[in-house]
């Protein structure tokens, strides 16, 4: 499990997770948005812009 703080954002993966790989968004403890890392797409919930920017920021580091 990848567990990472930004922006007042907790992004959770999880290395045995069902496909297509994705990342849960949540802010004070309530889900934002589950992400399709693959297909660039929410599976469930809304991405803002600035959770895309982190979301990017994460990937580009090789966290996501």
């Amino acid at each position: 499990m990848g567990k990472y703080r930004r922006g007042g954002y907790i992004f959770i993966t999880w290395k045995s997770d069902h496909p297509p790989r994705h990342v849960h968004v949540y802010r004070d403890g309530k889900l934002v948005v589950k992400w399709d890392l693959d297909n660039k797409q929410a599976m469930k919930g809304v991405a803002t812009r600035r959770v895309l920017e982190l979301i990017a920021e994460l990937e580009s580091e090789g966290l996501l």
